[in-house]
Order: structure tokens, then C-alpha cells, then sequence
């Protein structure tokens, strides 16, 4: 029976392990102060209490088949567990002494403990002495200011009540075993729920303090340390203990409570040396260089054939580490990662040391050093989505993010998404204790036409993916999205009110003054990806009514077939040209040649495209949705249109194209319009707020937004 017991007490501690990691995420993405009654609310933590009940069942079962100092300590288990799930391999060493050393505790007290019965008295001799074992370590954790001593010190007390269950469980299952059940029965019950209570508001305090694996060691070693400890002293179970193995009961212990210690006190991960293929572009050569890290390990890079590599500081105060985790990067061709990209470099231009974690285009990892900026890719898989979108496996990207957060150190780290790589880089971030901001570019209308979701399960589906975003940005220190409509949208959605809007800005000078050969006919342009919910259908359907009026279309999508088919249907072929992604200058060329732009999409949190063509002085023809409003000023430099009314595109199309004067006024005021996105401003913005994430003094700025 006593083998029996072992393996379910095992079983127990691996479901206590899965609870433990869950409870943990659940705590930590809400954010801000711990509110215990809200946990109640989060399924992530809801889940982990039922593998937490699971495995308390299995616990007592064992608990009633052998003695409590030979079952309580297999709970370390839990620990190893806990930590392989938490991604720390790294960490195994300080695992494997402490579980060493609660296993040879276990060995020594299972081969000297006397299995005896726990009266009533008994009970309420340990209650007095574990009500007192639990002060001690419950006002550390209360009164410590630091994350590692407020971690130990609510875990440990945890560890206190949960070995006092124990005691109780042990009492009970003897009672149900005899058919004894009596009103000291029932007062131990009772005792059980309290100290469940009790250790449970302790061990969330712990997760929402440190990482899952601290609390958890706490609470396996310590848990059977004070119910062996109680075993011994009050419930007469060591009679047949000797002195000499007493001392090495207690030599055990004391290893055990140092590899808490120690893993309490470890790192987030481990510096390692990087590889760097020979090329990071297919037709660029490039060249291995050391980067002195901020913690003085050596980066492994690849430079560019004619730039140049340099030492990274933190010098003035002003100079960060800052790791960007972008869901899309270029090559990639859409506004978020134009924006990430813009972004970078302009910090990096700042003397900022910029970091980009991002998925690669190709597949294959590897680390890259461009536009002034390191650009490290991982490995990426084709989605059946759509041709050009790839993801990270969630395993992969985990396992990567923590070796170079590791490596990196960075000041402050600023996600773009909250799918795998932000999801992941923001869990680690948080983990760490690195200043975070969060933000976000994201719809769920944005991914339905790539996922080909069902009609009746998008409201479902939309739901469930604003609940998910605001559990992981709700960790974040920081959280903005570009424009007001985009943060109104958070809060409406959830989020709590706490979210600020930053516009992405742009490089307006770099669309300024471009001169282009134009049209005979005037032209109407759309940038963007052919999608669902970008309705070029409706802007051709438009043009349609709008004779002579041609239409370029620059960018590439899921769409695209069926839109040449409709321009070919609705006789207008010859007028609209699909172009595919084209070359930044290309780009360029291409808005400086239009003579309005469009934008009939309805999922637009902001539309750098839109922002890019007023900054080339074009008027504007928007969709009267999301945030497409705040960039147009009907009658002044466009005008807006609503979504599905194609007869009104055309008449607002027809009223900015007909009068070349109108056209040239409407153009001059979107130039003036876009003035205040310029991308110095957003910079200086989000400077503003890192310093606010990293608890600096902030020169106090109003949020730049449309």
C-alpha cells in the first residue's frame, strides 16, 4: 500500500503543477494589485483550481493509505514539473538539489515514521503551532519590498497552511476509514476549508509576485517539512527515530530550503552564444561581428556588407536596451509592420540599442543586423490560411524568447501583438520583472477572411479574441493603440480604461515634393492588402460609375482573383491595374502619381496608407468607420463615404476628381492635416512613456494621436 500511495501521491503533484502554472498565468495577466475575488472570473485560473481539487482528491486518497511523513514530501515532484513548464531547463541543477534533498528527507522519515492515530487534542496542538509558523513567514511576504522576498515569503506560509491540511486530511480519512465520523469530523473539515482558504490567498500573492516555480518550491518543500515536522512532534509518528537520523532529517531539510533559494534567486535565463547563418539576405553578403551585450556577453551578428557594428551602452540615462517583439516585420508588407519597422529605426536613430523579435519570412532562425537596428527571426511554419502568413509554434517561440531575453537584458520591452511572439516575449518580460508596453494594431475582423471563419461563429469568435488579448496585454505596464476610436474600442471590448492612444506617425518629409509624370485620366489609388475587409469590391463597383476614372490597386491578398474577375465583369479591366507589392520607391512613385486616395476598408484602427497619401498631398475618400474619421475632414481635404453605399463612393470620388482646383486644394489640406503625425512627435511620445514604464521622471506630453 505504501508504493501505492507514492504513485498517487506523484500523480497528485503533477496535476498540482499544471494548476500551479495556470493560477499563475491568470494572476499575472491581470495587471496591477491583486484582487482575489476577480480570479473567480478568469477561466485560466478557474481551470487550474479544478486540477488543484483533482489533485488534493488523489493526495488524500494516498494520504489514507500510508503515513503523512512518507506522503507529503513526494509533493516535490511538482516542482521539476513546474519549472519544465515554465521553460526554465536552465534551472534544473537547483531542482534536482532541492528535490534530492526532500527525497532523502523522505527516505530517512519514511523508514523511521510510526503510522498512529491523530486525536482531537492532537489537532489542535498542531492548529496553534501552524497558526504561529505561519505568522512568521506571511508578514515577510507582506512587509518585504522586493519581488524574490515577497515570492519566498507568501509561498512559504502557503507551504505552512497546505502542511496543516495534511494534518487535518490525515485525521479525516482515519475517521471515514473507522466509520467514526463524529463532530471533531466535522471541525476538521471545517479546519481543512479555512487553511485551504488561507494558503490559497498566500500562493496567489506568490504567483502574482514571482515566477510559478518559486511558489511552487516553496510550497512543496516547506508543506512537508511542517507536516512531517508536525507528524513528528505532535502526532507521536517518530518514536522510532534515532538522534543521528533526526540530524540528517534536519541536514535534508536544510539542503531542500537552499535550492528554493537558489532557484528564487536565479535569472531569467541563461546568456548564450547565438549562431549566425553565413547570410542573413539571400542576395546581400553579409559579416559576422561581436556586439558587446549590456551585460558584457558577446553577441554573434550579421552586418550588412558596408555598415558597421558598435558597442551598445547605457550611458546618459537616456540610451535603452528596448527588444520590439512584431508579429510582422518587413518583408512583410502591411501597416503594422511598416510601423514596427518605423519605429525601430527611429529609436534606433535616437541611440536607443533596438532589438526586433519577429517570425521568419523563410522559415529558418537566424540573427541579422540591418537599418542600424538586430533583427532576430524565428523559426516559422506555413499557416493554410494564406500564403505569405506564418507563425511560430507557440513551444518553439517560448524557448527562443527566454534564451534571448536571457541574453539581451533590455531596459524595456515593447510587444506589437499579443499572438505567439508577443504573447510569449510579454509572459517572459513580465516574468522578469522588465518594464513592459503593449501595442495594439489588432481587429478580429482583421483575421476572419484569413481564417476563413464562418459567418454565425465570428460574433463567438470575436469575443473570445478580445478576451484574449485583454488577458495578455493586461500584464503589459503600458498599453496604447493609434488613434482614440482604437482605444475606445479596447475599453468597449473589456479592456480596462487604462489603455492610451500614440499615432504610429510617419516619415512625412519622405512623401513630400516627389514629382512623378501623371495620367491624362485622373487616378484613384488603394494601398493595402486585397482582404475581405479592406471592400476594394466597393471601390471598384464605384469607378464603375465614374467614367474615365482609373484605379491602382498596390498590395497583394486573398482577394485578388476574385477582384480581377469583377473589374472584368463590370467592363473596367482596362481601367484598374493590380500591381501586387511593389518597391518602397515604387511606393512612392506610385502615391505621388495619384490624384485621390481610398480607403473603403472598415476595419481600420488607423491606416498608414491612408497617412502616407496626405502626407503626399492627396485628398482622401474614406469609409465613414473605425478610425478613418480621424484623418479626414469632410470638405476640407476628402470626404466620407458610407461603408456599402457604392453610389455614394462614386459621388464623393466624382467631387474631389472633377475640378483639377478641388483636387489641389483638398490635396494641400491633407499635408497640412497629417502634420501633427509626424513621427518625431511619436517618438517623442513613446519615449515619454517607456520612461514612464521604467518609473523615471516623464516630461509630461499629451498622448499623440489623430
Amino acid at each position: 500500500m505504501t508504493w501505492l500511495a507514492v504513485g498517487l501521491a506523484v500523480v497528485g503533484a503533477v496535476f498540482f503543477a499544471f494548476a500551479a502554472r495556470l493560477q499563475h498565468e491568470a494572476v499575472r495577466a491581470g495587471g496591477g494589485p491583486l484582487r482575489v475575488l476577480e480570479l473567480l472570473r478568469r477561466p485560466r485560473w478557474l481551470s487550474g483550481l479544478v486540477l488543484l481539487v483533482a489533485g488534493a482528491g488523489v493526495h488524500a486518497a494516498a494520504l489514507g493509505m500510508a503515513p503523512l511523513s512518507v506522503v507529503q514530501p513526494v509533493g516535490v515532484v511538482a516542482i521539476g514539473v513546474t519549472a519544465l513548464l515554465d521553460g526554465r531547463r536552465r534551472e534544473l541543477p537547483a531542482v534536482v538539489v532541492t528535490t534530492a534533498g526532500v527525497g532523502a528527507f523522505v527516505f530517512l522519515a519514511a523508514g523511521s515514521a510510526t503510522a498512529t492515530v491523530v486525536a482531537p487534542e492532537a489537532e489542535l496542538r498542531a492548529a496553534l503551532v501552524a497558526l504561529g509558523l505561519v505568522a512568521v513567514p506571511g508578514l515577510v511576504g507582506v512587509l518585504a519590498s522586493g519581488p524574490v522576498a515577497r515570492s519566498l515569503g507568501f509561498g512559504a506560509a502557503g507551504g505552512v497552511a497546505y502542511g496543516f491540511v495534511s494534518v487535518l486530511m490525515r485525521a479525516v480519512s482515519q475517521d471515514v476509514q473507522r466509520g467514526g465520523v463524529s463532530w471533531s469530523t466535522a471541525f476538521s473539515v471545517a479546519g481543512i476549508g479555512v487553511a485551504l482558504v488561507l494558503g490559497g490567498w498566500f500562493i496567489q500573492h506568490a504567483y502574482a509576485s514571482g515566477p510559478p516555480h518559486v511558489a511552487v518550491a516553496c510550497l512543496t518543500v516547506v508543506d512537508p517539512l511542517v507536516a512531517v515536522g508536525l507528524g513528528a512532534g505532535v502526532l507521536g509518528e517518530a518514536t522510532r527515530t534515532s538522534g543521528a537520523v533526526a540530524l540528517a532529517e534536519l541536514a535534508c531539510a536544510l539542503v531542500a530550503v537552499g535550492g528554493v533559494v537558489v532557484l528564487a534567486r536565479a535569472p531569467r535565463a541563461l546568456p548564450v552564444r547565438r549562431a549566425v547563418p553565413d547570410q542573413a539576405f539571400p542576395d546581400q553578403a553579409v559579416a559576422v561581428q561581436a556586439v558587446t551585450t549590456r551585460a558584457g556577453t558577446t553577441q554573434a551578428v550579421a552586418t550588412q556588407a558596408g555598415t558597421t557594428g558598435s558597442e551598445t551602452t547605457v550611458n546618459d540615462g537616456r540610451a535603452l536596451r528596448i527588444v520590439i517583439a512584431a508579429e510582422t516585420f518587413p518583408p512583410d508588407v502591411n501597416g503594422a509592420a511598416r510601423f514596427a519597422h518605423r519605429l525601430a529605426t527611429g529609436l534606433a536613430g535616437r541611440g536607443h540599442d533596438v532589438h526586433v523579435v519577429c517570425v521568419s519570412p523563410s522559415g529558418e532562425a537566424r540573427t541579422e543586423r540591418v537599418d542600424g537596428i538586430t533583427v532576430h527571426r524565428l523559426r516559422s511554419h506555413r499557416t493554410p490560411f494564406h500564403r505569405t502568413f506564418r507563425i511560430g509554434l507557440p513551444w518553439e517561440v517560448r524557448r527562443d524568447v527566454e534564451v534571448l531575453l536571457g541574453e539581451l537584458e533590455p531596459d524595456l520591452v515593447h510587444v506589437q501583438a499579443h499572438f505567439v511572439v508577443g504573447r510569449y516575449v510579454l509572459r517572459q518580460a513580465v516574468a522578469a520583472g522588465i518594464p513592459t508596453v503593449a501595442t495594439n494594431h489588432f481587429m478580429p475582423e482583421n483575421l476572419f477572411g484569413h481564417a476563413r471563419v464562418p459567418a454565425w461563429l465570428r460574433g463567438v469568435a470575436s469575443r473570445w479574441a478580445w478576451r484574449d488579448l485583454g488577458r495578455v496585454f493586461g500584464a503589459a505596464d503600458v498599453v496604447t493603440a493609434p488613434t482614440p476610436r482604437a482605444v475606445e474600442l479596447l475599453h468597449d471590448n473589456g479592456f480596462p480604461a487604462r489603455a492610451v492612444p500614440v499615432s504610429c506617425g510617419i516619415d512625412i518629409e519622405r512623401y513630400r515634393g516627389r514629382r512623378v509624370a501623371s495620367s491624362d485620366r485622373p487616378t484613384v489609388l488603394f494601398v493595402g492588402r486585397l482582404d475581405e475587409e479592406k471592400r476594394v469590391d466597393e471601390l471598384l463597383r464605384a469607378a464603375a460609375l465614374v467614367p474615365g476614372l482609373r484605379v491602382d490597386l498596390v498590395g497583394d491578398g486573398s482577394c485578388r482573383a476574385e477582384w480581377e474577375l469583377l473589374a472584368r465583369d463590370l467592363g473596367i479591366a482596362d481601367r484598374v491595374r493590380f500591381r501586387g507589392f511593389v518597391p518602397e520607391e515604387e511606393l512612392l512613385d506610385a502615391y505621388a502619381a495619384a490624384d485621390v486616395f481610398c480607403m473603403p476598408g472598415i476595419a481600420e484602427l488607423q491606416s498608414l496608407a491612408t497617412m502616407e497619401a496626405m502626407a503626399a498631398g492627396k485628398p482622401v475618400v474614406v469609409a465613414d468607420a473605425m478610425a478613418l474619421p480621424h484623418l479626414c475632414r469632410p470638405g476640407r481635404n476628402g470626404w466620407l463615404f458610407t461603408p456599402g453605399d457604392v453610389r455614394g463612393l462614386a459621388d464623393r470620388l466624382r467631387a474631389v476628381t472633377a475640378d483639377p482646383a478641388v483636387t489641389a486644394r483638398m490635396g494641400a489640406a491633407s499635408g497640412e492635416l497629417i502634420a501633427a503625425h509626424a513621427i518625431g512627435m511619436t517618438l517623442d511620445t513613446f519615449e515619454s512613456l517607456y520612461a514612464k514604464a521604467l518609473g523615471l521622471p516623464v516630461v509630461e506630453r499629451e498622448p499623440l494621436a489623430a
